[in-house]
């Protein structure tokens, strides 16, 4: 009887990424195509469409894209029947798509906010996390979803990254933003000046990425939220991330909560009450941990190749940077899975969405993609 390989069996080709619509009535189906078929392609694994074969072929149509999608069975067969079926779709110039959710999103409005729209979104993300936890694919990459599409549909999370955490049963997890060193390297070049005192051969050279100790809440509840384990774990996270994109240097720079690193207490107290004590905690096995650092200019000194990973401490803190520097070429990508899930940063874009004058930029998606299939060949699910 024939067996699903392990990891280190497989081959990059052989490699499956499931890959969400997101919204529909958003950009999500336009970038998904747009990344496997212009451009720098990807090659090295094998995509499966999560989603309806209707809306991927409109999106395809109004975006002058020529694709040939193979309808897998919406009966979710064998792991390894799955497996086949996707990567003879793929190896005679096809790409597999399976839906999970019916038809109602068929009729969807385009561009604006719909619960039949929000609940396909929802359904598209569960079936792909059963997918990966069957083996039937070995990574996850995710199209952007409206919250409030979201929430219409009776569906109450604050995002993708809430769901995933809940349906893979882990507590202790993060959000993280990346920016790939071709995204980096053109800024390196502006912010490092002559005789700046980290040296080019110890300068970082895997991007830059940032965690987030706090996640979708009101900016007045950080505090609150804020420990010392808290903190604590998402250093350890990040790290973990590090060593498997084989960054060996893993200086990680922590960044204080409030203006100036608190002023010694003048500002606030966090710093000295539970940053301080988590980064020393850290240290005894992470000893290229550091910080807190005013985030005003913590941002400079990690451009300049200063540091690998940042730890903020709240959405905006980790966000504002990393959409302001490389909007398009960022990812997302959850901590702590025990699967791999990645996605671009942008949301759904009703305001461009389904107008051809507009076309999507898929170096988001293209990314995330490529970055799914690298951890999955670092990952311990298996």
């Amino acid at each position: 009887m024939k067996t699903t390989p392990r990891r280190d069996q497989l081959s990059d080709s052989d490699y499956l990424v499931a890959i969400t619509a997101g919204d529909v009535a958003g950009i999500g189906p336009e970038v998904v195509l747009r990344a496997l078929t212009e451009g720098q392609a990807i090659k090295n694994c094998g995509p499966v469409l999560i989603g309806h074969p209707e809306i991927f072929r409109r999106a395809a149509k109004l975006a002058g894209i020529s694709v040939s999608l193979s309808e897998l069975d919406t009966q979710l067969p064998s792991p390894d029947e799955f497996r086949d079926s996707s990567l003879k779709a793929w190896n005679s110039g096809e790409i597999a798509c399976w839906n999970p959710a019916g038809d109602a999103v068929c009729t969807a409005p385009l561009c604006r906010v719909s619960a039949v729209a929000g609940d396909a979104a929802f359904q598209y993300l569960v079936n792909a996390i059963e997918l990966v936890q069957r083996r039937c694919v070995d990574a996850i990459a995710t199209a952007p979803l409206n919250k409030e599409a979201l929430s219409l549909a009776g569906h109450h999370y604050p995002g993708h990254t809430e769901i995933l955490a809940e349906k893979c049963g882990v507590s202790d997890f993060a959000m993280m933003l990346h920016l790939p060193e071709s995204a980096i390297a053109p800024w390196r070049s502006l912010v490092r000046k002559p005789g700046s005192n980290v040296p080019f051969e110890l300068a970082a050279s895997h991007g830059i990425s940032i965690a987030h100790v706090t996640l979708h809440t009101a900016i007045a509840d950080v505090p609150n939220l804020l420990t010392v384990e808290s903190v604590s774990e998402k250093v350890h996270l990040m790290s973990d991330f590090l060593r498997r994109i084989h960054c060996d240097r893993q200086a990680i720079a922590v960044c204080a909560l409030n203006p100036h690193g608190g002023e010694n207490g003048l500002f606030g107290g966090e710093e000295a009450s539970i940053i301080e004590p988590a980064i020393e905690h850290c240290r005894a096995t992470l000893p290229n941990v550091s910080g807190p650092y005013p985030v005003d200019t913590l941002i400079r000194r990690a451009i300049a190749g200063e540091f690998d990973g940042i730890i903020a401490m709240y959405h905006d803190q980790g966000h504002i940077p990393v959409k302001l520097i490389g909007f398009d070429a960022a990812i997302n990508i959850t901590l702590g899975l025990p699967i791999v899930r990645t996605s671009p940063t942008h949301g759904t874009a009703f305001d461009r969405a389904w107008n051809p004058s507009t076309p999507a930029n898929a170096s988001g998606m293209r990314e995330a993609i490529r970055m799914a299939v690298s951890l999955a060949k670092t990952s311990r699910f298996f």
